[in-house]
């Protein structure tokens, strides 16, 4: 698939191409699937604005400034090319025992030209996953467990050098980075009868990284080891009766940091950085209503996470990150989904879905330095977010949607002192979608996105410096595409 976009901002071209394939062989007790992804990917990237900037002419790009040059004179623009390849065998042991295996690689090539630096990494990386189920059932339980192991390795390079008008200049770091993750985990569920269900399990987890800095003498290497505590998760799911189903549901979670946070682009090896970790717990009622044509679902949660990851933003626009204490999340979720086939000779089938969202994120004690976000907003994340879907299908395989999408104004600091405005998202498309026998799949369609012509910032950078916080979104815009699908199966 090919796509290529000018961009609504100055510096936005994009030029993306995408190749995948994929194979299958079933035999009597296996299944064989083999998958192949190539992507190959040039975006430009503009750099943020300041609030005046973005008032002033939300198209710009990033201009020249404390010391460092233009978005467009540093020819601002990420290179990728991403190769993943993988075989899945799904294996019949016996009526009651299956195991499923796979095993991957990829590697992936990036070129950040970006204004402060110009950035090269090489990420070559395999992996395997086994997991083995066992189901036995009888009249009044039904027990299915499950268990099975994941491990992950990379061997890394990243070189990072002065930029001199879109090209790599004098070296300026370079970095070896070796990571590997294990992962052990196992879970049980149980049916008593046709009213209750439990689920528990757990997971344990390490995580090692070693980082060595080729250009600076003496050699050295950095390492540190994540080792994960026991994770135990626990859901009960109870049938009321056959309209209404309760479920609640804790666990425990464990994050350490990613190769980007522990050295993230301003080229400082950050080992020191702690492991995310929390605890999660939900409360869930589903309805079932006109003979489940519609479907409800409303959420409590509420999250104590410990040693939150925090981005922040230097003068130069690179990132780093910093632990901050504990964040407390709690909020509550809407659901409702309607859905309707029709016999007739023009509309098949018509689909409403609807979201709402609502979050209450604060830190706990957060304090760095002299500054105190104790209790403040956590930023980026709305306080409410409303999304609606609505889909017509009809015999002749044209269909029409539309969808809406609004969200509560958000904080751009810790500090909660700069706010990114409330948007409304409006957007239709109208396509057509080939339904014949044969391999051969085909999709015409034409849509219009922010149908409204909002002006709002999207991606915005968070904790920037000097007030950097602003990506300018696209105003009103219309696209067409078509879509063909070859697909063969052997057996």
């Amino acid at each position: 698939m090919h796509t290529t976009r000018d961009g609504y901002r100055v510096q936005t071209n994009m030029r993306r191409d995408n190749f995948t394939w994929q194979t299958k062989l079933t035999k009597e007790k296996y299944e064989l699937t083999a998958s192949v992804l190539f992507t190959d990917m040039y975006y430009q990237t503009p750099g943020a604005l300041t609030l005046t900037e973005f008032n002033n002419d939300p198209k710009a790009a990033r201009p020249a400034g404390g010391g460092f040059p233009s978005a467009v004179n540093a020819k601002a623009a990420i290179f990728q090319k991403n190769f993943l390849a993988g075989i899945n065998n799904s294996f019949t042991i016996s009526p009651s025992v299956k195991n499923n295996t796979v095993i991957y690689g990829s590697y992936s090539q990036v070129k950040n030209s970006a204004i402060r630096n110009y950035e090269r990494r090489t990420e070559p990386s395999f992996g395997g996953r086994s997991v083995f189920s066992w189901r036995n059932s009888n009249t009044q339980t039904d027990w299915d467990i499950i268990a099975g192991a994941e491990f992950q390795q990379g061997y890394f390079n990243t070189q990072v050098s002065k930029n001199k008008n879109g090209n790599p200049d004098t070296l300026q770091t370079n970095d070896d980075i070796v990571t590997s993750n294990l992962s052990l985990f196992t879970q049980a569920s149980v049916d008593l009868g046709k009213t209750w269900s439990i689920i528990g399990g757990f997971s344990v987890t390490k995580t090692k990284l070693e980082l060595t800095r080729l250009s600076s003498y003496p050699v050295t290497t950095q390492s540190r080891t994540y080792r994960n505590e026991l994770a135990p998760r626990l859901s009960v799911l109870k049938k009321i009766n056959d309209n209404i189903h309760w479920l609640a549901s804790v666990a425990k979670g464990f994050s350490p940091p990613t190769v980007a946070e522990v050295l993230p682009s301003t080229g400082v090896i950050s080992t020191y950085l702690e492991a995310e970790r929390g605890w999660n717990y939900e409360t869930n009622f589903r309805f079932f209503l006109l003979k489940s044509r519609l479907k409800l679902e409303l959420t409590g949660f509420f999250f104590k996470l410990d040693e939150a990851l925090v981005q922040r933003r230097d003068a130069g626009g690179a990132d780093f990150f910093i632990n901050a204490g504990d964040v407390k999340q709690k909020g509550v979720e809407l659901h409702a989904d309607y859905s309707r086939s029709f016999s007739g000779n023009i509309i098949s089938k018509f689909n409403v879905r609807t979201d709402f969202t609502y979050n209450h994120f604060r830190y706990g004690y957060f304090v760095k330095g002299t500054d105190n976000f104790s209790g403040k907003t956590v930023p980026s994340v709305p306080s409410a977010v409303f999304a609606i879907l609505a889909e017509v299908y009809s015999y002749q395989g044209i269909y029409l949607n539309t969808n809406y999408y609004t969200a509560s104004s958000i904080y751009l600091n810790d500090a909660n002192t700069a706010k990114a405005e409330p948007y409304h998202l409006l957007g239709c498309q109208l396509g057509w979608k080939k339904r014949e026998k044969g391999p051969f799949r085909i999709k015409l369609y034409a849509g219009i996105d922010n149908l409204l012509n909002e002006k709002y910032s999207l991606g915005n950078d968070i904790n920037a410096a000097a007030g950097r916080y602003y990506n300018a979104a696209p105003n009103r815009n219309y696209y067409l595409g078509i879509a063909v699908q070859w697909l063969k199966q052997s057996n």
